[in-house]
């Protein structure tokens, strides 16, 4: 190939094939510019712009898809990226048989993440996008107002519903909700494909942890539901992003996506040599960006850069950039590719 597009890059690394030169993204969230179309996608585009990001992964409001069923939030209250939980549609395990599948094109919430998709692919036509969508089994935690991290709470919630009633004494509810979810996120990524995604970014956030759930419960109540959404998503680039501490990536080897993220720096995580069968992004501890180390963060891209060189390989942080991240931090995040580049 004589010149390369950022597609063509984007599509040949994410079909383990090798590019003319590394590729970087970084994302975040703006909490002040994520409650409207309008706001997420000027942002979006600006944020893009900026820095010249290779590719975007579309960082929507993290409870969108939980207010499709009605969750209800205070956007003027954030903890961290979260907002305050005001309501749970779920408040005990038996309203789970009251979720119902939802079609994308009747769900506000859904419709206004759709019109961003539609807006930012106008104003970023050439650049590879990937829209956010979480795992049925963290749609349902935030749902009934529990975390997907074994160290957190949400939020406003001060007495979820326990995991020992969702998933052992109303197991069957918990099939039926996650079923529910699964069907509907499947419709929504589907119409994603027809508002200009070219895939998902799909996060299992930190269920994969075993003080959350052990290998066979997450066996029997993530993995048939991922499967449901994944095979609607399968027309475009999908990059799994299993989140936190003994976040187990190799446990996603037969998933059918094209990427692998993880946070190669936290505990009990592998690093990029790990032995995984998809394409892998990351590489750069994302808390660098909070303290502002630059000599830290250009180390550690460099590292990852020579390490993978011979492989297909995504250079970016390993989670979501925090919200006090500075300009400087990531002008020089995404120079260490351009040096990289120059130096090929």
């Amino acid at each position: 190939m004589s010149e390369w597009s950022k597609q063509d890059r984007f599509n040949a690394l994410l079909s383990g094939e090798r590019a003319d030169r590394p590729i970087v993204s970084g994302w975040r969230h703006f909490i002040d510019k994520e409650q409207n179309a309008d706001d997420l996608a000027d942002t979006t585009i600006t944020f893009t712009k900026e820095y010249d990001w290779d590719w975007v992964k579309i960082n929507p409001r993290a409870t969108y898809l939980a207010e499709a069923w009605g969750n209800k939030y205070d956007f003027q209250d954030y903890q961290t990226v979260f907002p305050r939980q005001e309501t749970t549609a779920v408040p005990a395990a038996t309203n789970l048989w009251d979720l119902e599948v939802k079609k994308a094109a009747d769900s506000a919430p859904l419709l206004e993440q759709l019109e961003a998709v539609r807006k930012i692919r106008q104003g970023l036509p050439d650049t590879p996008l990937i829209q956010t969508v979480f795992s049925p089994l963290t749609v349902l935690l935030f749902i009934v107002g529990r975390s997907a991290y074994v160290t957190k709470t949400v939020f406003g919630i001060e007495n979820p519903v326990t995991l020992e009633s969702l998933f052992t004494e109303h197991r069957a509810a918990a099939h039926h909700a996650l079923h529910v979810i699964s069907l509907t996120l499947a419709d929504y990524v589907k119409e994603l494909r027809q508002a200009g995604s070219d895939g998902l970014f799909y996060a299992v956030t930190g269920t994969a942890h075993p003080g959350l759930f052990t290998e066979e419960r997450f066996n029997e109540f993530s993995r048939p539901y991922d499967s449901i959404v994944l095979e609607a998503a399968s027309y475009g680039k999908n990059v799994l992003h299993t989140c936190g501490a003994h976040a187990q990536p190799e446990r996603f080897n037969d998933y059918r996506i094209d990427g692998i993220s993880w946070d190669t720096k936290a505990e009990g995580n592998p690093d990029l040599d790990a032995a995984l069968t998809a394409t892998k992004v990351g590489g750069v501890d994302h808390a660098l960006f909070a303290v502002n180390d630059i000599p830290e963060i250009q180390r550690q891209a460099e590292e990852a850069l020579n390490l993978m060189k011979d492989q297909p390989f995504i250079l970016a942080p390993n989670c979501a950039i925090p919200l006090n991240v500075t300009d400087e931090a990531l002008k020089q995040f995404k120079q260490s590719v351009i040096e990289k580049e120059t130096r090929i």
